[in-house]
Formats: C-alpha cells, structure tokens, sequence
C-alpha cells in the first residue's frame, strides 16, 4: 500500500437524501455501486450543475457526488461560528456523519473510507458550502441563510462515490485510508 496512513473514526449518523435539501436519520444504509439505496444522488450519472461548469446544464456525467459526509467535530465548529446550539447532519443533506477524524474536509480526492461490512467509499473532493443548507438552519435559528457558505469553509465534509457495495451502520468504526498523506494537514509526514 506504498505511503498510506489510516486513520480511524466512527460513523455517527447514517442519512438518506429525500427530495429537497434535508435527509433523514436510518440506523443503517444499503450501499451500492450506484450509491446509497433510496437517496437522491444514487445513479451512476447524474446531470451537470452549477459545480460542473465544463458542460451544459442538465449535460448526463459520471456521478462523482454520490455520497456526502460531515464530520461532527466540524459541524460544531460550524455552531460556534454561527452562535448557535447545533447544527445538525440532516441539515446539509448528508448521508454520513463521522466523528473522530480531524480535519474531516481536508481529506485528499482518493482517500477511501473503509467500513466494516466491506462498503468502501473514495473521496472525490471537499464539498463547498452554499446556500442550500443555510435556508434550513435559517428556518431553524433565524440566522441569515448567505452566513453559512462562510462560516462553513473548509468545514463542509466530503463528497465521493461507491467503491464497494455493503453496508454502513451508526456506531460502525470506518477506516480512513490517506493515499497521498502529504496533501493532508492532520498527518506530520
């Protein structure tokens, strides 16, 4: 495995995306090469957006985002800076909250997630805040919804795609496995 580090955490939540912004709470997800069983980004392509500037809107591409996760240290950070109680997963319309794992954001494209009923997830990217989530925890705490895309930088979890289909579970342990440890700021090299 050459220059890999790993790093290991806890899956703290497991959501599916329903139409919308917000997902919903399961004690586990089915994970396919498609995805998350039932969630709105599962496919193996999806139509290009706002992210995808190369191509038309609406253009069908490889869907690299079908998975999203949060890390719960990172989430209460983004709290602090917005002084408010809690910022939840459902809120961002994760499908994964993970704890234990600094600098959660920051993890390089083809770093894998490693869960224990052999579901791999690669990071594809970090996942750049907008104003989506902010809408929600504005209808929540009354906070200005265009706050969020700032004060959730570098904080917004990951994006990534299926690896290997199985099953992820709250409480699971998952193995982060850092490809290129040297792009990573939690890891003295």
């Amino acid at each position: 495995m050459g220059n890999v580090k790993t790093l290991e955490g806890e899956v703290a939540g497991a959501f599916i995306g329903e139409p919308g912004i917000v997902s919903k709470s399961v004690p586990e997800v089915v994970v396919s090469l498609e995805g998350f069983t039932g969630d709105r980004h599962y496919g193996f392509t999806k139509p290009a957006g706002a992210r995808e500037t190369y191509y038309p809107r609406g253009t069908q591409i490889r869907n690299n985002r079908q998975v999203s996760a949060v890390s719960e240290e990172e989430l209460q950070k983004i709290a602090k800076e917005l002084a408010v109680v809690e910022i939840l997963p459902e809120w961002l319309g994760a499908n994964l909250c993970i704890r234990g794992i600094p600098y959660f954001s920051k993890l390089p494209p083809l770093t894998r997630l490693v869960f224990p009923d052999k579901a791999v997830i690669v990071v594809y990217g970090e996942n750049e805040p907008c104003t989506g989530p902010g809408k929600v925890i504005e209808q929540q705490y009354g906070v200005p919804a265009h706050r969020f895309p700032r004060e959730a930088y570098n904080l917004r979890g990951i994006v990534g795609w299926v690896e290997c289909p199985g099953v992820i579970r709250a409480k699971d342990k998952v193995r982060i496995e850092i490809s290129n440890p040297a792009m990573y700021p939690g890891l003295s090299c």
